[in-house]
């Protein structure tokens, strides 16, 4: 494919076996004419190829044409467009690169087409989409904008690396927001995300990443996704179950979809806790809000999806043609451009004259009022104009939501998907979702709670302030209000007093609060779980006494307790028979002395040692001082 790429950039000397000629000459019924004393400009338009449709492609090529004449452009003065200067090249699934090299020299390059229109509504979703990405990068290398709407594949939409492309239908990046909006609604902050071999996997998991952090950065929403998993084969299943996830994205082929759904299933993970949320290349082809569904596939699955029928594909051309027309009007309206044709001389021959380029030097600059323009979208009521942001992707886009459920005729057990909704990213309400009436996995009309079950755990402390505070329950309602902590077990002790006994600490229920019981709420919350909050009988930290434990750590070692929370410190025996978590304080050893009051003595420096020590340490400081001045002397020259 490479070779064949650098033969057109380098000029081939041969094409055998080509024929010159556009296809709007093969149509017949487009007979628009190029006006007199004006510059023609050409468009070429790609779409899937289908004999039924050659009539319906060329009646809403003309409606477009008439439209935009409608408008009455300022180029219109100097510049004719005419339906039989859009020429059409119908194209199979998966051409050959021969194919797309003859399409492109004989149609488009020899008609000298300022623009191509790249459109397929193609299901056939796989590992590569060779065609696309060759055709999308012979443009792009040649200079020649590209207009497209793709439904095959739009996460290769960055993968394409073509810079001169704008994409008329939603991209993977409004799935994902669409996907996400979702989980927003119902609450849902973990998530995994499954993907196949599919072409554009690696983009998917790019942009759920990407959304996550600017939901995070922008409106201060958290996720958290615990498990990415690639599945190709049935033991790849096995990471998504150690995740424990209950809300699942899935970006695959259909087919793969199938087989990914089969082995969840065989290990539990498609019931009526699990939520599975897939994207437009898993449902297919969808016509009037509805598409088929495969027989793996749970009731309850919900899934973001746009119309890719032929109708849906046809009353687009309209949008591209007028996106087109806006690109022309501004890029000739600026001044430096006055003197420009908008007819690249490119060819695929080498025996032509010397004013051929290898590539079309106005291209990029043509592109930019292209990305740049705005037209109000046909068929589209109440829906914003249609722009496109820097990267080409379009600004503002419309997903279908889908809900897996019975089919409303036929057999009970025939399932498909239906249009329960809609997600539109210029709705700021609800993050732009509209939805009613979802069936839940399990056919159920409550909404899962997206994390696993709660479990049950016995928590043993002691009272410590500020760590672990303990007070009574409000005398009025008897509950632990907001300022008194949370409800906690306090056994009697057999050592209490009296006065205890009168300030009710013998109560079967207290409340408790501090730092540690705060840290337990937030763990709770986290790790979904409940807790019963016990305080211990033996009311010691734990030492090891005859090869025997007390306290705390008696009755954390005897299973009393499935943890016990306070401020117990570690040390090595400790550490040898339980678990410590993380410590959250660090707490030094220090001395604290009385402060000293008064004047200190000019002569206090005396007082560490008694006189007689003061005399005899003068005495010998006088002697040695002498021994050392004799020997100095003695030892100097005369």
């Amino acid at each position: 494919m490479l070779l064949i790429m650098l033969i057109l950039l380098t000029g081939p000397r041969v094409i055998s076996g080509l024929e010159l000629g556009s296809s709007s000459k093969r149509g017949g019924s487009r007979r628009g004419k190029i006006e007199s004393g004006k510059r023609a400009l050409n468009v070429g338009l790609i779409v899937p190829f289908s004999n039924f449709l050659k009539k319906n492609y060329d009646k809403n090529i003309g409606a477009a044409v008439s439209n935009i004449k409608k408008n009455k452009y300022m180029w219109s003065n100097t510049y004719s467009l005419s339906d039989a200067q859009v020429h059409l090249e119908m194209m199979s699934i998966n051409p050959s690169p021969t194919v797309i090299l003859k399409n492109l020299c004989e149609t488009f390059l020899e008609n000298n087409v300022t623009t191509i229109i790249y459109m397929t509504n193609s299901e056939h979703f796989g590992r590569t989409t060779a065609a696309s990405q060759y055709f999308l990068q012979l443009a792009g290398y040649l200079g020649i904008p590209v207009i497209s709407w793709n439904a095959d594949n739009s996460g290769l939409e960055r993968r394409s690396q073509s810079r001169l492309r704008v994409q008329l239908a939603p991209s993977i990046e409004h799935q994902v927001s669409a996907m996400l909006a979702i989980m927003v609604r119902y609450n849902w902050k973990q998530f995994a995300v499954v993907t196949s071999d599919i072409a554009g996997h690696d983009d998917f998991i790019g942009a759920v990443r990407e959304e996550v952090l600017r939901m995070k950065e922008d409106l201060n929403l958290k996720f958290f996704i615990q498990a990415e998993v690639k599945v190709t084969k049935e033991e790849h299943i096995d990471k998504l179950v150690d995740s424990e996830t209950r809300i699942i994205l899935l970006y695959s082929t259909k087919d793969e979809a199938n087989n990914i759904m089969e082995w969840a299933r065989e290990k539990e993970l498609t019931g009526n806790n699990y939520v599975w949320i897939v994207t437009q290349s898993v449902i297919g082809e969808s016509r009037k809000g509805t598409a088929s569904a495969k027989p793996q596939f749970p009731v309850g699955m919900l899934g973001v999806s746009f119309e890719t029928s032929s109708d849906a594909l046809i009353d687009q051309i309209q949008n591209a043609l007028s996106v087109f027309a806006e690109g022309v009007e501004g890029f000739l309206k600026n001044p430096r451009h006055a003197n420009s044709t908008l007819s690249p001389r490119l060819s695929c021959m080498d025996d032509v004259s010397s004013n051929t380029e290898a590539r079309w030097e106005e291209g990029e600059s043509f592109y930019k009022y292209i990305s740049g323009s705005r037209v109000r979208c046909s068929q589209c009521y109440g829906k914003p104009d249609i722009s496109f942001l820097p990267d080409g992707t379009l600004r503002n886009a419309e997903l279908n939501i889908m809900n897996l459920r019975r089919g409303m005729q036929g057999s009970s057990s025939q399932l498909q998907w239906e249009k329960i909704g809609a997600w539109r990213s210029w709705d700021k309400d609800n993050h732009g979702l509209d939805i009613q009436d979802i069936v839940w996995p399990g056919e159920s009309h409550v909404p899962p709670q997206g994390v696993p079950e709660k479990f049950q755990i016995s928590i043993g402390f002691l009272e410590e302030p500020p760590f672990i505070n303990l007070a009574r329950p409000d005398h009025v309602t008897g509950k632990c209000n907001v300022d008194r902590g949370i409800r906690c077990r306090v056994k009697p002790r057999s050592n209490e007093t009296m006065t205890d006994k009168k300030n009710g600490t013998q109560d079967e229920f207290q409340c408790c609060s501090g730092f540690c019981i705060d840290l337990l709420a937030k763990m709770a919350e986290d790790l979904q779980f409940e807790f019963d909050l016990v305080r211990v009988d033996d009311p010691k930290w734990g030492t090891l006494v005859n090869g025997k434990w007390n306290g705390l750590m008696a009755a954390l070692v005897a299973k009393k307790f499935d943890m016990v929370l306070t401020s117990l410190k570690i040390n090595a025996e400790r550490e040898a028979v339980v678990d410590f978590t993380a410590p959250f304080l660090e707490s030094g050893t220090s001395i604290l002395v009385a402060k000293r009051t008064g004047i200190i003595s000019p002569t206090a420096f005396l007082e560490p040692f008694s006189v007689a020590s003061w005399l005899i340490t003068a005495f010998a400081a006088v002697q040695l001082s002498a021994l050392i001045i004799f020997l100095f002397e003695w030892l100097s020259p005369s």
